[in-house]
């Protein structure tokens, strides 16, 4: 998966609401690092809840506002989402 400036500039920026100290430095960094968690980017808040029900986390009982606060879940900003499993 490609990663673009935005989502790159997201991780960096919030990275440590998943993780304890920083993971990358540069975009570079960032994308290396999101390719090996093979992270990925969908379009909606429905995508987002659809990838937690396919991974087989349970999201019964939970509202869209819970899953969109999930420390794996980054709001791209442009109504993308990145999801990075930690």
């Amino acid at each position: 998966m490609q990663f673009d400036d935005a989502v790159l500039a997201c991780f960096l920026k919030h990275q440590l609401q998943l993780f304890p100290e920083t993971v990358a430095e540069s975009p570079a960094e960032a994308e290396h690092f999101l390719e090996d968690c093979m992270a990925v980017v969908v379009d909606s808040p429905q995508a987002v809840w659809d990838y937690f029900d396919a991974a087989g986390i349970d999201v019964e009982g939970a509202d869209e506002e819970a899953i969109l606060e999930a420390d794996e879940v980054f709001a791209v900003g442009d109504g993308r989402y990145l999801i990075v499993e930690g």
